[in-house]
């Protein structure tokens, strides 16, 4: 026997497409979660002078999550590339991000070099870049390095980009501090 609608819960996937959050996000909101330009570039011009800078909390080979492996198509059990960072203003956390590609498909992209330079920086200069669909989520980032910053906000974003056969999943979370400093609404 099927509860009454009224007592069913509702689940949502973890992460779902951009255009299906838009009714539950502010306008603000939107503008940062649904744009496809460069975050890093985003970020500096918000923060009005202070000065941007990545903290490299996690770099290494390891296996990605389970619905990372699925958001790039691969076993769960691959071995990837994993790079978990803060892009902090004036050494502020304002988003942590985590990055996960195949090993099988870096053919020398030398990834582990960047060091604390932008992923962005390089990204966005690939000729031939392409841009998965972005899929947003109001579930907390599940990084080993996000227990140290301790201040989740309310939205996260990812999309897989193409380049020269590689696949790269890049998630994004939205920080407490960002929201605080930008004075954005909690949704």
């Amino acid at each position: 026997m099927t509860p009454p609608a009224s007592r069913q819960v509702q689940i949502f996937p973890r992460w779902r497409p951009v255009s299906a959050a838009r009714p539950a996000m502010s306008a603000p909101w939107w503008q940062w979660v649904a744009s496809t330009d460069s975050l890093t570039a985003r970020l500096t011009a918000a923060g009005e002078g202070k000065s941007f800078r990545v903290r490299l909390l996690r770099q290494g080979v390891g296996w990605p999550l389970p619905d990372e492996a699925q958001a790039l198509g691969i076993r769960p059990k691959c071995y990837a590339w994993l790079r978990e960072v803060a892009l902090c203003l004036d050494d502020t956390p304002w988003v942590v991000a985590r990055s996960v590609a195949p090993l099988t498909q870096l053919k020398g992209q030398r990834l582990e070099r960047l060091g604390e330079r932008s992923l962005g920086s390089w990204l966005f200069q690939q000729p031939d870049l392409v841009r998965g669909p972005l899929e947003v989520t109001r579930h907390s980032a599940n990084f080993a390095s996000l227990h140290d910053l301790n201040s989740e906000g309310p939205w996260g974003r990812r999309s897989v980009f193409q380049h020269g056969g590689l696949s790269l999943l890049v998630q994004e979370h939205f920080l407490r501090a960002m929201v605080d400093e930008l004075d954005l609404p909690s949704r």
